[in-house]
């Protein structure tokens, strides 16, 4: 005889791979695998549009980053197409519509199947982002290492709350979305001295960014390995 809770997940988990299954098909008839590395494209379409060319960004950032398009890619789209101020904000607006679709599948549709077969596993990572988890979200996303995508997901199948963990991602992406769009914005200026400082200018920032997310995170496991030394002793 069956066994329906058993069922259950893993029909939950199927879901979401056909969740996904669709994001991929929309996002191929749209183009979007040949339109994104196109400048004069994402121009064309928001360029003079107003309020439904940034709408139109926004769509099309939230769903190439839910499907694991790097978010660098579409933060220099937006400083290219809409200057590195509203391109900063815009894309990581954006980043963080898809972070919080990529969570909230995982958290409705996946995580009765990774806890069925990865208990132990999702059990630590849940330990892990519960600690403070709107700066341990933070320090994840200022690293640069890692996958969007899949911490997204990952982070769906824990019980950290969602607002805690779209919050914290989207101040993480804050830094690295602002030195792409002033790359992408530098691009697009007339003069070659402004595109000159505004590559130097990404170029440091870059690494400043990388410097702050190191320091966020070694703050945050000496705090982490102070907190067990104290329930130790």
């Amino acid at each position: 005889m069956s066994n329906p809770s058993g069922l259950k997940p893993v029909l939950k988990g199927l879901a979401m791979l056909a969740v996904f299954g669709g994001l991929i098909l929309l996002a191929r008839n749209l183009g979007l695998e040949q339109h994104l590395t196109d400048r004069q494209w994402i121009l064309a379409q928001v360029q003079g549009n107003g309020i439904a060319g940034v709408l139109f960004f926004l769509g099309v950032t939230g769903l190439a980053t839910s499907l694991g398009v790097p978010r660098q890619l579409t933060a220099f789209l937006g400083g290219y197409a809409f200057g590195w101020f509203w391109g900063t904000l815009l894309a990581t607006l954006g980043t963080a519509l898809g972070c919080a679709l990529d969570f909230s599948v995982a958290r409705y549709l996946g995580r009765d199947f990774v806890l069925a077969r990865f208990g132990k596993r999702a059990a630590k990572l849940d330990a892990f982002l519960r600690t403070g988890p709107v700066r341990t979200s933070l320090a994840i996303r200022l690293l640069p290492v890692g996958h969007n995508l899949l911490t997204s997901i990952a982070a769906g199948v824990t019980s950290i709350p969602a607002r805690y963990f779209i919050l914290g991602s989207a101040l993480g992406y804050l830094p690295q979305s602002l030195v792409f769009a002033i790359f992408g914005a530098g691009l697009g200026a007339e003069s070659t001295l402004g595109r000159v400082l505004s590559i130097g200018v990404s170029v440091t920032l870059l690494a400043a960014s990388a410097w702050l997310g190191m320091s966020v995170y070694r703050a945050y496991k000496r705090e982490g390995m102070d907190l067990e030394e104290a329930e130790e002793g």
